[in-house]
């Protein structure tokens, strides 16, 4: 996928709005505060505020009077349905998301490449009773950061890797020691000779996750299956199993993607 990396001349009121609206589908149903998402989308709360009001009148947010926050609305549901028939592989993945949750026990999911993050599609939650709630649908990381966004960087031409370094330098100061380029060079190293990535709690303290990536037909990584779950769940042995089933499931989806787009 193409990554936005500039603004055209003349466009910034469009950038600042698709910020706008990407901050509140990451917001889920719930909705968040004019605050929250003038902050996501780097934005004065005025400027949220003027610009959340002119999408509304479009319908493609939504306000809820008694709480006072915005959510996606309905213009935006109509669009997805449509963009949907070309984009979405939630059909085809989800039963296999299911089984993965089914068999490891952990909660599983589906996300895919926009740019230069990731973004869940599909979570099924695993039988194990302690649950990690990291990640749900509509959540966005940066690639490298999270298990599945590690994995699909990790699978990614090295020049495509080099110019996501370079174009993201704050991602240390944003997401810790862990994720300098120094230190995330070598975590991707370690995915691809594995075959997925590990993320040993470096979002939430505990919480653990691994990664597979998930191929198009021409051999690009678009999307990733993951696991998360808590840390004493994640030994050695059993991470060794987990990425055996994981990687078998991510197998199966890119094969059965690679079918159905022919």
């Amino acid at each position: 996928m193409d990554t936005p990396t500039q603004v055209v001349p003349g466009t910034q009121a469009i950038a600042r709005a698709a910020r706008l609206l990407r901050a509140v589908t990451a917001s889920g149903t719930d909705g968040a505060s004019v605050v929250d998402l003038a902050r996501a989308a780097e934005l004065s709360r005025s400027t949220a505020h003027r610009l959340l009001s002119a999408l509304r009148v479009e319908g493609l947010v939504d306000r809820d009077e008694v709480s006072g926050r915005w959510m996606p609305g309905p213009e935006l549901f109509l669009m997805g349905s449509v963009a949907a028939t070309r984009y979405d592989v939630t059909g085809l993945a989800r039963d296999i998301v299911r089984s993965l949750a089914v068999k490891t026990e952990e909660s599983a999911f589906l996300s895919v490449r926009r740019a230069d993050e990731t973004v869940c599609l599909v979570r099924e939650e695993g039988s194990f009773p302690i649950r990690s709630f990291v990640l749900s649908e509509g959540v966005r990381f940066p690639l490298g950061v999270a298990s599945a966004g590690l994995a699909i960087l990790a699978f990614l031409p090295d020049h495509d890797v080099d110019a996501y370094l370079e174009r993201h330098p704050e991602l240390e100061t944003t997401w810790g020691r862990t994720h300098g380029t120094s230190a995330l060079r070598t975590r991707l190293a370690e995915t691809k000779e594995r075959g997925y990535a590990v993320n040993p709690g470096l979002i939430v303290e505990g919480s653990w996750g691994l990664g597979a990536a998930v191929f198009d037909r021409t051999g690009r990584p678009e999307w990733a299956l993951s696991l998360t779950g808590v840390g004493f769940r994640f030994g050695p042995e059993r991470i060794t199993e987990l990425g055996r089933i994981l990687l078998a499931h991510a197998h199966q989806l890119s094969a059965r993607i690679a079918g159905a787009r022919r």
